[in-house]
């Protein structure tokens, strides 16, 4: 599409750094995150009319779709990419492919009261007790620089929790003399303990120091023409820096997303369009879906100012439908979900209950009802409401 008056704006507001970008279509929904190394350059090509002769029949319908956008500036590339399948996750962009499955960036995982610690790697962060780091972007370099700590600070890689004498006759990692051993006692715990808390200073950043002497080898490995040692070092050395550098970690979305341009609005004219008497402060919605009629589930999405209020989405399984009835279990889930919020509100009047939407309540009634679905679900609901 040509940019418009509103985009060409923004676009010279666009910095020249890393960061992330987010194409919304009319409605504000996020159609499509993506990432850049310089964020001006990256967005602007969108709408140059001369590139889109090369363009495939999705990036042509991706930017006829565009009507807005948004950024968000990093500090590196690889902290870019980490926001980028972070958000993709978040929003599930439709014309995103990659990152939309549950696999998550690799984290280095070790938990000091564990007998003989160990480090090990592992896409889910738990409330274990167990220190953690990362998320790393690229996970080869991860893994690389794993085994360079586990050969400086000579700590075990086997896989048992408490390994005993037995394991360590079939120990690679002790015959190599990586490892110092402590399972059949050749340092006690709090010797190895001081061993993993030096490796976890060391994944902090504080590696200075095997920078510098990576960097020394890789020298006199190419001043004596013992090219192959320099690219193994020069690698190793890449692998280092891009693993131990700092990035942001995002538990949430950074900064907050307008689900419509312009959400006020919006609900003004959606209840004049509806006949409602005021805009609707809150709104739910809900839809059934059934797995070959044997795994019958309902979903409820919640909005408060025509905002997601994500703190109260709800998904119910049903507990006294058999089989595949839309009707039945649209009828069980609107009757499970506002029979509770009356009985949790007993002692107040109904309007009172609904007209609570100031978050004072823990869950008020809504002003508006979405049934995904036809005649029968929503004669189910209405039914059930009665």
């Amino acid at each position: 599409m040509p940019a418009t008056d509103h985009i060409k704006s923004k676009l010279g507001e666009v910095p020249h750094k890393p960061g992330i970008y987010l194409m919304k279509d009319r409605f504000g929904t996020v159609i499509y995150v993506g990432k850049a190394r310089d964020l001006r350059r990256r967005v602007s090509q969108y709408f140059h009319p001369s590139r889109r002769q090369g363009w495939d029949l999705k990036l042509n319908a991706l930017v006829d779709a565009i009507y807005d956008f948004d950024t968000h500036i990093v500090r590196s590339e690889p902290e870019a990419l980490l926001l980028e399948g972070k958000l993709i996750k978040e929003f599930h962009p439709r014309y995103n492919v990659s990152f939309r499955d549950d696999k998550r960036f690799l984290l280095l995982k070790v938990n000091l009261q564990d007998p003989i610690p160990r480090f090990t790697l592992t896409r889910l962060k738990q409330d274990d007790g167990a220190k953690y780091f990362g998320p790393f972007a690229h996970s080869s370099a991860l893994r690389s620089t794993l085994s360079m700590v586990r050969k400086k600070f000579n700590l075990r890689g086997c896989r048992p929790l408490t390994p005993s004498e037995p394991d360590y006759r079939h120990c690679l990692y002790a015959n190599l003399k990586f490892c110092t051993a402590p399972c059949i006692g050749n340092v006690t715990r709090e010797q190895y303990l001081d061993q993993v808390k030096g490796a976890c200073e060391f994944l902090d950043g504080q590696c200075e120091g095997l920078q510098k002497q990576l960097e020394d080898e890789m020298k006199k490995a190419a001043a004596a023409q013992d090219y192959e040692k320099a690219a193994r070092m020069r690698d190793a050395l890449d692998d280092l820096r891009r693993t131990t550098q700092k990035t942001n970690r995002f538990e949430r979305v950074p900064y907050t997303l307008p689900v419509a341009i312009r959400p006020d609005d919006d609900l003004v004219e959606l209840a004049q369009a509806l006949g409602l008497p005021n805009p609707p402060e809150r709104i739910e919605g809900f839809d059934i879906s059934n797995i070959s009629g044997t795994f019958a589930v309902a979903s409820m999405v919640s909005f408060k100012r025509g905002r997601p209020d994500r703190s109260n989405y709800r998904r119910f399984r049903m507990k006294t439908v058999t089989g595949q009835n839309d009707f039945a279990c649209m009828a069980e889930t609107i009757h499970r979900r506002y029979s509770r919020i009356l009985k949790e509100h007993a002692d107040r009047p109904v309007a009172e209950v609904q007209s609570d939407v100031t978050g004072s309540m823990p869950i008020a009634l809504p002003d508006l009802i979405l049934i995904d679905g036809g005649k029968g679900q929503l004669n189910a609901a209405l039914e059930q409401l009665r």
